[in-house]
């Protein structure tokens, strides 16, 4: 039961995807939580290399920050799906599920004009009802070859876990907010991508939203 509610490669509760094509040297950065007031800054670093990432967002802050969202749009990166308020999925009833859903992709919609086709459950924890609400939806679920543990370790440290897991079709997990959090300190994430991008682009790696790397 533990493999099937939190394993990468688990689909028993509903379609999932852990990496992408083996066969490219491609990899999809991902940020988890956001939108925040410092999502902007990693926007700019993004931008710096002209790199595309995949934010997960939870509809909470789509709402409060759509600005924010409006500019991961124009700069070319894309949104997924990430509940409406970050809640543990675990013990839920699948209406719940499914309102959490719905409400993201309506928000995101609203404010962005697209719909989200990716989700990604909170805490990587599947459940029972998510694969009826997946498929209403229209949402594959996206977990990670590598988590950044950005939220607990240092800057260097995370580097280090992102490069040892640097291969082809990797998705790495990050966050551009922490939670239910307003206004959050992505430091560590930051600073993180900062040290990882340019090391990766020398190693003669592209850089993919989640899409692209699982056409």
């Amino acid at each position: 039961m533990a493999w099937a509610v939190r394993g990468r490669s688990s689909a028993v509760f509903g379609p999932s995807v852990w990496h992408g094509n083996r066969d490219r040297k491609e990899i999809a950065l991902t940020f988890d939580d956001g939108p925040s007031p410092a999502t902007a800054v990693l926007l700019d670093l993004l931008a710096k290399h002209n790199v595309p990432a995949t934010f997960f967002q939870c509809g909470m802050h789509v709402r409060r920050y759509p600005q924010v969202v409006k500019a991961m749009v124009a700069a070319g990166h894309e949104l997924g799906n990430h509940t409406d308020s970050h809640p543990a999925l675990w013990l839920k009833s699948s209406e719940f599920i499914y309102q959490e859903l719905r409400r993201t992709q309506e928000a995101i919609g609203d404010v962005a004009g697209v719909t989200p086709k990716l989700f990604r459950a909170t805490y990587g924890v599947r459940w029972f009802g998510l694969a009826e609400a997946q498929k209403r939806l229209g949402l594959l679920n996206v977990m990670w070859t590598t988590i950044a543990l950005d939220w607990k370790s240092s800057p260097p440290d995370v580097a280090s876990r992102l490069l040892r897991g640097a291969r082809n079709g990797a998705i790495f997990c990050l966050h551009d907010a922490r939670e239910r959090d307003p206004d959050p300190d992505i430091r560590v994430s930051v600073d993180s991508v900062k040290r990882v991008v340019p090391v990766l682009l020398d190693k003669g790696y592209e850089f993919r939203t989640v899409s692209d790397l699982l056409r």
